[in-house]
């Protein structure tokens, strides 16, 4: 037999062993428990002899009233308990129910021994028969057994959960230290749970809480600690390894302050599920999760009209662009939530495409999905795609969004995000379709760069099909969204997992975030409105410091800003901006009846054959990649753009070894 073998067949042996074990204590739990409350039943009530004849022992109940006494009731006693289901507790998770039945089984032994003692009493008299050691107990010692059964049972149960509970407390050192900011129901529900656990995990420190009314008093045992400005002193003080924030209804600035509170300190933050999953019953308390940037970042939820959207959806062929990417994907999402007539998938990335077709078909099978390869500058393919399938609603999300890779690459940027966008409107304008969203960014508003204006080119020639078409065309304009590919926080997250450094461009930047859902589910809204050539603006709520968003991001990662991982300012790239424009109030806005969501009045002044002359000769220019060429080219369509000269792009060194050597006159 082999090492690994004999290994294995050791391992099933302790395994036989276990069970075998295990299925012995259960065999054996139930006579085991009924004895010991034959034991604390014998002693109740030697106890409540004990007392009734203050405290000292006598030969005339300890040899003849207490045996008859003791015959009479614990028959009584095992039967009433055992009829209560008092056999069946689990000691080591007692409460006040199981306190509450050992009371009612011992008021009812109690009585019914106390009957069965006045019913044997009665009958030697109705005999005439000597009464002799009946008549000489004590009415007084039943009542004092009564409460010594209580007090007895109880104090046994109760050292069991004790003895259970401090062998977790002697394995502290190994648990990791935990603070509960919160000291509400949910924070009584966490620690509660907690200490309930079969498999210790955490050494409940205390509760932090604001409220006055709360500083000092214990909850289970454990302490309030103080308020929220002393957490961070507070977590040094005990050195807490977590931080669990069970405020469910919490804001996302109460949530904030906790986090800031604590930077600069070694800490893992926790949270409980929100609110309405555990009022639903989908989440329970004790299921706490890491706090996510999303957390702090996000916004309050997004009020729907979700009639009008059905009506805009239902039973309706659509057709998503770009909808293997973070925006697409979540547009096809919301979209199957409203029960389409069947959802055309179109994406030029294949493993994209693969995964959000492989995600919809599990969680919206009732969705008919064609999943279609194409690249929308091809226009032979597009306009194949749409005779085909005849799509009423189209969602335009694909593009070219990565400012710097933009600038070093315009010409890719003018093909995708205008001749991609002008391919694909002008094929839902010549085969029917009756609605076409296009997502724009804020990046096209007084643009800096070569990918926000490409984007305002698109939405102007958008803006101008609309004027004839019997398609109702609406650009749909949002800043960044959290988490998508690309985006900041999954290039911060990266850079702290490799122990850093954090690279921010400028201290002073500034960024609007939302989420994707959001941004989603407004897009959906906005497209309900359009009547033809709006330009929509979706409200970003609130500008975000980078850097303060690296600080916060570290410190959720469990490390400390400028110490574990330092920030370093790397500068402005291409085409980037320290402030991002986009709101929607202003001379420029005109207001919606949904409250995030406004629309952009400027209209180009070109005529139409101004415009597409001069689109043609931009998409002309495109394919020599000439920087210089195109930016001209776009300032004649989009004269508040601003965009420098062409950055420098370094060239490998091993591209310029080939170069010299193929021509050794350079």
């Amino acid at each position: 037999m082999s090492e690994q073998q004999a290994h294995a067949w050791n391992q099933d042996e302790d395994d036989h062993l276990k069970q075998d074990s295990w299925s012995l204590r259960l065999r054996l739990r139930l006579p085991m428990v009924i004895l010991g409350h034959a034991v604390m039943f014998t002693g109740a009530l030697l106890l409540s002899f004990l007392m009734v004849n203050n405290m000292q022992f006598k030969r005339v109940w300890v040899y003849a009233q207490y045996p008859l006494l003791l015959c009479i009731l614990m028959p009584v006693k095992l039967l009433v308990f055992g009829q209560l289901n008092q056999y069946r507790g689990w000691w080591r998770y007692v409460g006040i129910s199981d306190l509450l039945g050992i009371f009612r089984a011992s008021l009812i032994s109690t009585m019914a021994g106390f009957g069965l003692w006045f019913g044997l009493l009665s009958v030697a008299w109705l005999r005439r028969g000597p009464l002799g050691t009946l008549a000489e107990i004590s009415q007084g010692i039943f009542v004092a057994d009564l409460f010594s059964t209580i007090m007895l049972l109880a104090g046994l149960r109760m050292v069991v959960r004790l003895y259970h509970e401090e062998m977790n407390a002697e394995q502290g050192m190994r648990l990791k230290r935990f603070v509960i900011v919160g000291a509400g129901n949910a924070g009584e529900s966490l620690v509660r749970e907690i200490k309930r656990a079969s498999k210790a995990q955490y050494d409940v420190v205390g509760f932090i809480d604001d409220a006055p009314a709360k500083q000092g008093v214990y909850i289970h045992g454990t302490p309030v600690l103080g308020t929220v400005d002393q957490l961070h002193h507070l977590c040094e003080l005990h050195r807490i390894d977590e931080i669990a924030i069970a405020m469910p209804s919490a804001s996302h600035q109460q949530l904030r302050r906790v986090i800031q509170v604590c930077e600069g300190t070694k800490i893992r933050f926790r949270t409980v599920p929100a609110l309405m999953d555990i009022a639903s019953g989908k989440l329970k308390v004790s299921q706490i999760r890491d706090v996510d940037i999303n957390d702090l970042l996000g916004r309050a939820v997004v009020v729907l009209d979700l009639e009008s959207i059905e009506t805009y959806l239902n039973h309706k062929t659509v057709l998503v662009t770009g909808a293997g990417g973070s925006i697409g994907s979540e547009m096809c999402r919301q979209i199957c939530q409203f029960h389409p007539k069947q959802l055309l998938l179109v994406e030029q990335a294949e493993n994209s495409l693969f995964y959000i077709e492989r995600e919809l078909s599990r969680t919206h099978p009732d969705v008919v999905l064609r999943t279609l390869i194409c690249n929308i500058t091809d226009q032979i393919r597009v306009y194949d795609i749409f005779n085909q399938f005849r799509p009423e609603v189209v969602i335009h999300a694909a593009a070219h969004k990565h400012v710097p890779l933009m600038e070093l690459n315009p010409g890719e940027a003018v093909k995708n995000n205008v001749h991609g966008t002008r391919t694909v409107a002008d094929a839902a304008d010549q085969y029917g379709a009756s609605n076409f969203v296009m997502i724009s960014t804020d990046k096209a508003v007084n643009p800096t760069s070569i990918m926000g204006s490409c984007k305002r080119v698109a939405e102007m020639y958008i803006q101008d099909l609309s004027r004839t078409s019997m398609t109702a065309f609406a650009t749909v304009r949002f800043g960044n969204v959290l988490g998508s590919e690309g985006s900041v926080v999954p290039i911060f997250k990266q850079q702290i997992a490799r122990g850093g450094p954090v690279t921010v461009t400028d201290p002073e930047m500034k960024r609007y975030f939302m989420t994707i859902p959001e941004a989603s589910q407004l897009v959906l809204q906005a497209a309900t409105m359009g009547q033809g050539g709006e330009i929509f603006a979706l409200d970003m709520g609130e500008p975000v410091k980078i850097v303060d968003l690296a600080k916060e991001l570290i410190t959720l990662s469990g490390f400390r800003p400028g110490e574990d991982i330092d920030i370093e300012f790397t500068g402005l790239r291409p085409g980037e901006k320290l402030f991002e424009e986009l709101s929607i109030e202003g001379e420029d806005m005109q207001s919606t009846y949904h409250p995030k969501i406004g629309i952009w009045q400027k209209n180009s002044p070109m005529t139409r054959q101004t415009l597409r002359h001069e689109i043609d000769v931009l998409l002309s220019i495109a394919p020599t990649q000439n920087h210089a060429k195109i930016v001209a080219q776009i300032k004649r369509l989009v004269p508040e753009y601003t965009g420098g000269p062409a950055p420098v792009q370094p060239m490998p060194d091993v591209l310029q070894y080939n170069i010299n050597a193929s021509h050794p006159d350079l």
